[in-house]
C-alpha cells in the first residue's frame, strides 16, 4: 500500500510518501480501506519532534490518528461489522491507504453523513466532549467557560456542555465574536479584552484549549473547588490556585460517543468545518497549510 511516512523530526518536507507493507487484521481487529485522514494540531506537533517528550516515536512512522473508510477484513472474533461496511474511527497510522483498527473502537457512519466528511471528526469531537464530561465534570444550571470556543474541539465542547444542560461563556477573539455567535452558547466573551474580562465573575469551570497567558488568567476566575481541565496540562501558575481542581485531558477512542456526535453533526447540532481536501501524497503541503492557523479541517484523501 501507500502511506505517508516519516523518517525523521522536522518540517513538512519530512513526511514522504511511499509503499509499505500492508497491515494485518489480528484477533478483534478491523482492516479498513481508508478513505479520508485530517489533519490535527497533535499531527504536527509530533512531526516536528516538540511532542516527542510525550509522544516518543518509533521512525520510521506513520502519523494520523482520524479514520474513514471501508471495511476491507475483519479479524478472528470480531462482531457486528462485515466487508463494506462505512465506518470511522480514532485510530492510529491513518496516514495510509490500509489501516488496522480495534473493532471495539469502530463506530458506524450515519448514513447521511459524507464518508470524506466524516473524517474530520474522530478526534476533535471526542477530545471537546472527554474535556468537559471527564475534565470539567460539569452539572446542569453550572457555568462552563470553554476558551477557544471556535475551534474545532472548542466548538464539540460547547456543544457537549450545553446538552449536559450547562450555561456556557464561549471565550474567543474579539475578532472572532461574530463567528461565534452562532455556536449557540449562552454568552460570547472576547478572551483578549481586559476590561470583559474583568467584569466577569468567579464560575464554576473553565475548559480549556488555548494553554499559555490565557489559561493562566482563566485560572483565577474559577471558584474555589471549581475545576479546570486543559488538553493542553496545567497553566504555568496551577501552583497559585490549590483550591482549583485541574485535569488535563488525554483523548480516548469512545465508538459509542463517537457515532453519537456524528448523528449531532447530521442533524445540524454541531459543525466541524472543513477547508479543504488534499490528496493523501501532498500531505506534506496539508501540514504547511494547517500550521498556517484558521478554522477549518484538512483532510486528507487516500
Amino acid at each position: 500500500m501507500k502511506a505517508v511516512v516519516l523518517h525523521a523530526y522536522g518540517g513538512p518536507g519530512n513526511l514522504k510518501y511511499e509503499d509499505v507493507a500492508d497491515p494485518v487484521a489480528g484477533e478483534g481487529q478491523v482492516l479498513v480501506r481508508v478513505t479520508a485522514s485530517s489533519v490535527n494540531p497533535i499531527d504536527y506537533k509530533v512531526r516536528s519532534g516538540a511532542m516527542k517528550q510525550y509522544i516518543p516515536l518509533e521512525l520510521p512512522a506513520i502519523l494520523g490518528w482520524d479514520i474513514s473508510g471501508i471495511v476491507r477484513e475483519v479479524g478472528a472474533g470480531v462482531t457486528g461489522f462485515a466487508p463494506g461496511d462505512r465506518v470511522m474511527a480514532l485510530g492510529n497510522k491513518a496516514y495510509a491507504e490500509l489501516v488496522v483498527v480495534k473493532a471495539a473502537d469502530l463506530a458506524p457512519v450515519p448514513e447521511k453523513l459524507d464518508l470524506v466528511e466524516a473524517a474530520a471528526l474522530p478526534l476533535v469531537t471526542l477530545t471537546g466532549e472527554q474535556l468537559i464530561t471527564r475534565g470539567t465534570k460539569i452539572q446542569s444550571g453550572q457555568t462552563v467557560l470553554v476558551s477557544g470556543a471556535v475551534g474545532n474541539v472548542g466548538r464539540s465542547a460547547v456543544w457537549t456542555a450545553k446538552k449536559a444542560g450547562a450555561v456556557v461563556l464561549a471565550g474567543v477573539r474579539k475578532s472572532q465574536m461574530e463567528e461565534a455567535a452562532e455556536l449557540g452558547a449562552d454568552e460570547v466573551l472576547a478572551l483578549d479584552d481586559s476590561a470583559a474580562v474583568g467584569r466577569l465573575g468567579l464560575i464554576d469551570a473553565v475548559a480549556d484549549t488555548v494553554g499559555g497567558e490565557t489559561a493562566e488568567m482563566l485560572l483565577g476566575k474559577v471558584k474555589q473547588g471549581g475545576m479546570f481541565a486543559s488538553v493542553l496540562g496545567p497553566p504555568g501558575n496551577a501552583k497559585m490556585h490549590p483550591t482549583v481542581k485541574i485535569q488535563a485531558i488525554q483523548v480516548v477512542p469512545d465508538a459509542r460517543m463517537l457515532k453519537i456526535l456524528a448523528e449531532d453533526v447530521v442533524a445540524g447540532k454541531l459543525k466541524i468545518p472543513i477547508d479543504r481536501m488534499v490528496p493523501l501524497a501532498d500531505a506534506g503541503e496539508a501540514h504547511a497549510a494547517a500550521e498556517k492557523g484558521g478554522i477549518g479541517k484538512v483532510l486528507l484523501l487516500a
